[in-house]
């Protein structure tokens, strides 16, 4: 459960658009804005290296010492990322209180290995959940230890965590146990596909030196009825 707290302790921003970004993360600082239960925005740098640790656990509950207001408890409701490099462009801050409850997303963890020869397809990777804010879990976890081919959890069959309830859909499939195919089964399958879209491959380079130690041993032959 992230029921530790995090604090961060922030600036305010006074200067804003894409220059004043990239000059605060220059100076190892996040731009975000803090808003939610009626309170005005306000727009403030958080330290970066704290920040990205705090937000290892995306639910982790953070308290944000807001310079002359004091502090604040918040979730993280959007994080900006770069798709590249490991920075974070902007944190969306949002207010909570002590015992209020909060819908989050939460991953779900497979642990255990499902029978012999099987496949084991997550087919949706978080679940929502309600829970008081300060006993928000970071992951809920599946055992598929030894299931069988054609067995389905869906979302009403992954047990809660205490305090917990599910506000996904109860149907909605989880994780999903297949045959697992053969080489011999993938590459027909393949073949077929290509065939239906109609891609033709070129002759390799094993087919190619094959067929022309073919061709010369017929000329070989040739030359002897001759």
């Amino acid at each position: 459960m992230s029921s530790d707290e995090i604090r961060l302790v922030s600036d305010k921003r006074t200067e804003f658009g894409k220059g004043a970004a990239r000059k605060l993360r220059r100076a190892d600082k996040v731009p975000a804005v803090l808003y939610g239960h009626g309170e005005a925005p306000v727009h403030l740098a958080l330290p970066f290296h704290d920040t990205f640790q705090a937000l290892k656990n995306p639910n982790a509950l953070l308290t944000i010492a807001v310079d002359g207001e004091g502090d604040q408890l918040a979730l993280a409701k959007d994080v900006q990322r770069d798709p590249i490099k490991p920075i974070i462009e902007h944190v969306d801050l949002v207010i909570v209180k002590r015992g209020e409850k909060v819908t989050v997303e939460v991953p779900v963890h497979v642990e255990g290995d499902a029978a012999p020869e099987t496949v084991v397809t997550v087919d949706n990777a978080t679940l929502e959940i309600e829970a008081d804010v300060t006993n928000l879990p970071e992951a809920l976890v599946v055992s598929v230890e030894g299931l069988e081919v054609g067995t389905q959890i869906l979302a009403g069959q992954v047990e809660m965590p205490a305090g917990s309830t599910l506000a996904s859909d109860a149907e909605l499939l989880v994780i999903n146990i297949t045959q697992q195919i053969s080489a011999e089964e993938l590459e027909a399958e393949l073949a077929e596909a290509e065939a239906e879209a109609g891609i033709e491959h070129d002759e390799s380079d094993a087919e190619a030196a094959e067929g022309d130690a073919e061709a010369t041993e017929g000329g070989e032959e040739s030359s002897e009825q001759e």
